[in-house]
């Protein structure tokens, strides 16, 4: 058997790849867009007990850990997720919070068509040339999407984009302001749904 020395850095480069084949285990390149929603993409292995692909975030390059201590990959397929190295953990649960300040157990795996996002007024990716690329535009398409230096998590299109930026603002300052105003309108709505009902008042 061939031993294999892998350069500084190699390792994590094969990590990225295996990580690439085990989404390519699940049905992604499909022939027509399911009518269901949510759109699952399920495993093509044989006697695998996973229901439909479902992404674990991680920490900069770091797989991130359950409570338990241990990775996803030592957790079960199956729903449930229980842990193959200890028997005190109950299921993966990972309370690791992404930046948009919510814990990774909140966030869900979810397929959709970029239609469906604009429908939502959710954020889409340029195009891209082919199917393989995914959603990888670029080096920044892999950032999370306040920190782009980019257009790849626009709602509509760039131009419309660049005429919101402050001739004076650097990236970096408009991507900032993008984030704040942002936050103001969710925690405003999110005031707004908890306001008390005004009063009914009596005619005299």
């Amino acid at each position: 058997m061939e031993r294999l020395t892998l350069p500084l850095g190699g390792a994590a480069a094969v990590d990225e790849y295996l990580e690439y084949r085990r989404y390519k285990q699940h049905k992604t390149d499909l022939e027509a867009i399911p009518q269901q929603c949510p759109i699952d993409l399920p495993c093509q292995v044989t006697g695998c007990q996973c229901r439909a692909y479902l992404y674990v975030p991680l920490n900069g390059s770091q797989p991130i850990r359950c409570r338990c201590k241990h990775f996803a990959d030592q957790h079960s397929a199956a729903p449930g997720f229980t842990c193959n190295t200890c028997s005190k953990c109950s299921g993966f649960h990972s309370c690791f919070t992404c930046a948009c300040g919510q814990p990774a157990y909140a966030h869900d795996t979810v397929v959709e068509t970029k239609q469906e996002r604009l429908a939502q007024e959710k954020p889409v990716g340029q195009d891209i040339p082919y199917a393989a690329m995914g959603g990888l535009t670029g080096f920044s398409s892999l950032a999370e999407g306040y920190m782009r230096l980019d257009d790849s998590g626009i709602v509509g299109t760039s131009s419309q984009v660049s005429s919101l930026r402050r001739p004076e603002e650097d990236d970096m300052a408009f991507f900032e302001r993008r984030y704040q105003e942002r936050m103001k309108m969710e925690k405003a709505a999110k005031w707004k749904g908890k306001a008390p009902l005004p009063s009914a008042t009596k005619p005299s």
